[in-house]
């Protein structure tokens, strides 16, 4: 019976970064998020969502600060998909970026600098926050400080 228990618990816990605990703030306002930190979890993003509670978004995690570029393929809803380097701060930004059902004929949205986090929220959070360059990402419980 304590293996099956504890087997559950690892189950449980197993997701606990990607958990709905998760959470990042910007400019003051606290989001709770989804966190893409592998491959498959990066490609499939937002894709095929109808809706983004106004105060949700995901967090993709790259292995390296580079230059990244994210695009709309299958996204229902208008984005904005803020780049931020290995100290979290914001040194790119791509606000309304619209839903693109063209498939692989969708455009990229790059970042104009190397960036190892990336945060999708609704399109009009930035311009809410008055987000600038430089802006700071505070990670909260259940995202990774490396």
């Amino acid at each position: 019976m304590r293996c099956v228990i504890a087997a559950l618990l690892l189950s449980l816990c197993a997701g606990c970064a990607t958990g709905s605990n998760a959470w990042v703030e910007l400019a003051g306002q606290r989001y709770g998020v989804e966190v893409a930190d592998d491959d498959a979890e990066r490609a499939r993003g937002l894709m095929f969502r109808d809706e983004l509670a106004h105060d949700r978004g995901m967090l993709f995690i790259h292995d390296r600060e580079e230059p990244q570029a994210y695009w709309m393929k299958n996204t229902r809803i208008p984005l904005d998909i803020l780049y931020f380097d290995n100290q979290r701060r914001l040194v790119s930004q791509q606000r309304d970026v619209p839903p693109c059902a063209l498939g692989d004929g969708c455009p990229p949205y790059p970042s104009d600098a190397p960036a190892r986090y990336v945060l999708e929220l609704n399109a009009g959070e930035a311009a809410r926050l008055k987000l600038a360059l430089g802006a700071e990402l505070k990670f909260g419980r259940g995202i990774p400080h490396s």
